[in-house]
């Protein structure tokens, strides 16, 4: 992969403000009796060897397909599809039924958080291993408690009368009963009454997420000092007594519109930190105080000029240093499991919470522990050494995982040294002595070197000074108002008008030099962009020419040369800033760029005076121009695949390229076929993966255009021209009269030099704009990669859906309904998840007929249903004119149809049904009043019609069916509608007898007037 270098900087401790003195070596304790790896060990055989257990592996800490989740953050997370009944029936994971493993869990984002709190005590974690066990339908509580018993008690040793025990006291607003049947397992066991404590949802109810598998649960909790009752300090976040096991008795699933519906069947899912097991079982009450930590305490201890690690936590801990000490060694081993499992620092999502964690880990490193540069990313192997041996992609991946680290910590560490002297420099500006600091450079510092704004606001704390808080919200409110405006393209731009040009032109400013956009080279797979010197040639507001401008003022800036592509052929402009000489701290964002008569603009909105005839110096954002290289360079690839697949007719139509996807336009008769995506797919692939050389070169139009196989679009070209082409150098497609198969382009867009920096493409939508035009959106790199995963589980859902359904028909409504819900979810899932388009069409057909199936099943059962209570009516009340009266039923479709069935039985009856429902006061209603046959003599029409001759169908004359349900549904509360014929609505009541009655004399007086 080529990574984009990274400026190294002398090591400068930014915003050290404590002091101490070198720290002494600390003498290295003896291993434990118990180490941490006989811990996680004998668990594992105490489930597998004893209890018949299949040890299944940890899954990877970025969740599999799961878009509700940042990171795995509980053992459960790889079984969901187990719990909710959805595991593919032909696979592997549909087979356990008892199962044991410790996963890696990240809890630093999302709903279960704890990247606050660590540091601050001495057992909170944002990554820790959790044993578990777990019963897919097998054994349920009674078997799970007693195995916990005896596992801590018997097999660790713990003293039974340290241990207390938790269980879910009940939900009155929820619905959910106290779990008495835990409480009497528990005492059956022997714990004693006054240990069996009860809390409510919060503690006892347990839920991964906002949506997901959930259920009550008991936990155990232990007291790390005995001989006493610590029943208070259960769940009172005291430091003496901490839960170590939960035990989770998994029974619902919390739906997205936060419902619960019962799960397939019942399972166990219990979770055990390994870290606090160990802690007691070593007799320690840290958690860093344990041979899962100390190392790498050791080793963080010889990297600092801080005395040793103490232990020390909240006002004892004055300077902090043993927070530090705690932060550091949980984040190394944080990022260091989420980047062998691929989640890098980034800036949205899991990427972005760690960027967090990383940069949290740089600061107490550099302010706290005066550590040098490089120090955590030089704790990786003490890391792999610690837990290598459970997971061994530490040891494979340790050279990476140190690169991506000090990589990103160069880039923050450069940012803290500029922007603490941008702070320091404005404070001298002014005096702010306990005054309000400007909230525009707090939110430039934030917005363009990435500081972090609670690191301002402790920075001018220091100085009794605080940021303008209120104009600091409104920038951050305005720049999202920009953002999305540049995202919908109504963003305006300072541009140039023909006054302008001409006047720039009448002043002899030159055009603007940008061919530095083009000299970057690869340098040991990392691509080196050159540095940019310019000088200020004019100044335009968006009407005139200007000598200066001032701060705030927006406007758009000339150079004599640049190194920032502006907009053009497609390609998104660069994103950056640049410098004045004499203010080196003070930025200048560009928040877009544009070509206008040979002139590069590069729109600003100036943080301090700038005029013309001023040095700058132009710094570019690396990250986004590289990624508008991938995607141009991956565009050009797909246009050469289309064609090859396609056929020469395909002719491109448009395209436009970003940092984070491309898009492209292409003339084809209809929408691609699975197969034909497919085919796109390998043939894009292929040349990805060959890594071939990208070749470009400059040549007169003409020359240029003699190039056989050579791609154009219907523009109007410069001349010279540049020409991109993959594998073959231009120089040889010059002179090979053959029309050989590669691609080859005009293009004045910026590309990778190799094609492997790709990594992936695929075709996310594929979908005809105009009759003969299609257009193609697709991601590249890590999106690819994550789209095809999230494709492969929903082919997986939607293969156990129809092995479900076509394996036997569903006898029961309930199933029926389930599934035919089921079908609809995975294929709102299938239309709004990023995954492979060819995949897309072959699922959504495959659903549609599914939806069909389940339907038609649906139908069948619901009118059989309806018959059998129409029936049941007919032979309880007969074939009278009026019929009122209740069915059971929660199915208003059912309700419909069994007065139709009604109605149809005795055609000459008023037919209303009342279903009332069980657990609510709601009442469903549906009525249906006769058809009356008139004829134009009974009307007594006066027409040419024939005299008897039958008119069109009317309803019956006394009471029309909506004026029934109206006037029912009103006095229960509700509300109804319908037509003359048929009606339906709802209500509520407690007293079914009564809405009935009231029913029956409505309908008595309107047909006996």
């Amino acid at each position: 992969m080529v990574r984009v270098p990274m400026v190294r900087v002398p090591m400068v401790l930014v915003l050290r403000r404590l002091s101490g003195s070198p720290g002494r070596p600390s003498a290295r304790s003896a291993p434990p009796e118990r180490p941490a790896a006989w811990v996680r060990g004998s668990f594992l055989d105490f489930f597998r060897d004893q209890h018949g257990h299949r040890l299944v592996p940890s899954s990877p800490v970025r969740p599999r397909g799961d878009p509700s989740l940042l990171f795995v953050n509980a053992g459960m997370n790889q079984f969901k599809p187990v719990f909710l009944g959805t595991a593919d029936p032909r696979s592997e994971m549909a087979s356990y039924q008892r199962v044991v493993n410790t996963q890696k869990c990240v809890r630093a984002g999302g709903k279960h958080n704890d990247l606050d709190d660590v540091g601050r005590d001495v057992y909170h974690h944002t990554f820790f291993e959790m044993l578990g066990n777990w019963s897919f339908g097998d054994y349920f509580k009674e078997e799970a408690c007693f195995m916990a018993w005896s596992l801590l008690t018997k097999h660790y040793g713990i003293p039974a009368d340290r241990l207390y025990m938790s269980y879910f006291a009940g939900d009155a607003a929820s619905g959910l009963p106290a779990d008495e049947e835990t409480r009497h397992i528990w005492l059956e066991i022997g714990v004693p009454p006054a240990r069996l404590l009860p809390f409510g949802l919060k503690e006892n109810f347990w839920e991964m997420g906002d949506s997901g598998p959930c259920g009550p649960c008991t936990e155990i909790h232990y007291d790390h000092v005995g001989g006493r009752d610590a029943g208070a300090l259960v769940n009172a976040d005291s430091p003496e007594v901490v839960e170590i096991w939960n035990l989770v008795f998994m029974q619902y699933n919390r739906e997205l519109d936060q419902s619960l519906r019962q799960l397939p069947r019942f399972s166990v899912d219990t979770g055990m930190g390994l870290e606090r097991l160990v802690s007691i079982l070593q007799g320690k009450r840290s958690n860093y105080d344990t041979d899962l930590f100390t190392p790498l305490l050791q080793a963080i201890h010889q990297r600092s000029r801080v005395g040793p690690y103490d232990g020390q936590t909240g006002a004892a801990d004055q300077r902090k240093v043993d927070t530090a000490y705690r932060v550091v060694a949980d984040h190394v081993r944080t990022l260091s499991v989420c980047i062998a499992d691929g989640v890098h620092p980034g800036m949205s999502g899991a990427e972005l919470v760690l960027r967090r964690v990383l940069r949290r880990a740089v600061r107490f490193c550099v302010e706290v522990l005066r550590a040098p540069q490089g120090a955590l990313a030089s704790l990786v192997p003490t890391v792999a050494h610690i837990l290598g041996d459970v997971y061994p992609e530490l040891h494979r991946e340790a050279d990476r995982i140190m690169d991506v680290i000090n990589e990103n910590e160069d880039h923050f560490l450069s940012s803290l040294q500029q922007g603490s002297r941008l702070i320091h420099r404005a404070l001298h500006r002014k005096d702010y002595k306990h005054g309000v600091f400007p909230a525009s450079v707090a939110w430039s510092l934030h917005r363009d070197l990435g500081f972090p704004l609670d690191l301002v606001d402790l920075m001018l704390e220091e100085k009794g000074v605080q940021v303008d808080r209120e104009e600091l919200d409104r920038l951050m409110a305005e720049n999202q108002k920009v953002s999305s405006g540049l995202q919908s393209g109504v963003q305006s731009q300072v541009t140039l008008d023909v006054l302008s040009l001409a006047d720039l032109q009448r002043l002899g400013v030159p055009h603007t030099d940008d061919g530095l956009k083009y000299q970057y080279r690869l340098d040991k797979d990392r691509y080196v962009f050159p540095a940019c010197r310019a000088t200020v040639l004019a100044l335009h507001d968006g009407q005139t020419l200007m000598s200066e401008v001032t701060e705030g003022q927006r406007c758009g800036v000339i150079l004599d040369q640049t190194c920032f592509y502006s907009e053009q052929g497609g390609q998104s402009h660069d994103m950056g800033y640049f410098t004045r000489d004499g203010l080196q701290d003070i930025l200048y964002p560009v928040e877009a760029v544009v070509l206008a008569g040979g002139y590069v603009v590069h729109q600003v909105t100036a943080t301090d005076n700038l005029k013309t005839g001023d040095q700058v110096q132009l710094h570019l954002d690396q990250v986004h121009r590289l990624s508008c290289m991938v995607n141009h360079t991956a565009t050009h690839i797909l246009n050469f695949a289309l064609r090859k697949v396609l056929g020469p007719s395909v002719q491109q139509r448009g395209s436009h390229v970003s940092a984070d996807r491309l898009r492209f336009d292409f003339s084809v008769k209809r929408s691609l076929d699975v197969s034909q995506l497919q085919q796109v797919d390998r043939c894009v692939n292929d040349i990805i993966s060959a890594n071939q050389m990208v070749h470009s070169q400059e040549l007169p139009l003409q020359e240029a255009k003699s190039i056989n196989g050579l791609r154009t679009v219907d523009e109007v070209y410069p001349d010279p021209v540049r020409v991109v082409s993959l594998a073959a150098a231009v120089s040889e497609l010059l002179d090979d009269e053959t029309d050989r198969e590669t691609s080859v382009e005009l293009c004045c867009g910026t590309h990778l030099l190799q094609t492997g920096a790709i990594e992936d493409l695929l075709i996310v939508s594929e979908r005809q704009t105009v009759k003969g035009v299609s257009r193609i959106v697709a991601v590249t790199g890590r999106a690819a990669q994550r789209a095809r995963e999230h494709g492969q589980v929903l082919s997986q859902d939607v293969d156990s859906l129809s092995a479900r359904l076509t394996s036997s028909a569903p006898t029961s409504l309930d199933t029926a309904q389930r599934l035919a819900k089921e079908a609809g979810v995975l294929s709102d899932a299938v239309d709004n998840t990023p995954i492979p388009q060819w995949q897309c069409r072959d699922l959504q057909s495959r659903l549609r007929a599914l939806q069909r199936t389940s339907n038609t099943t649906v139908r069948k059962l619901e009118t059989r249903e309806a018959a059998l209570k129409a029936q049941a009516l007919l032979e309880k009340n007969g074939r009278k004119d009026l019929q009122v009266d209740s069915v059971e039923t929660d199915s208003l479709s059912i309700l419909m149809k069994t007065v139709n069935q009604l109605s149809a039985a005795t055609p000459h009856s008023h037919v209303m049904l009342l279903a009332p429902q069980r657990h609510s006061r709601k009442v469903l209603c549906a009525c249906q009043v006769p058809k009356v046959m008139m004829t134009s003599q009974g009307a007594g029409l006066h027409s040419k019609r024939l005299i008897g001759c039958p008119l069109p169908l009317q309803d019956s004359a006394s009471l029309s069916a909506s004026d029934w349900a109206v006037a029912v549904c009103r006095h229960l509360g509700g509300g109804a509608g319908g037509t003359a014929l048929v009606a339906k609505g709802t209500g509520s009541s407690g007293d079914i007898t009564e809405a009935l009655r009231w029913a029956e004399d409505f309908a008595h007086q309107k047909t006996q007037r």
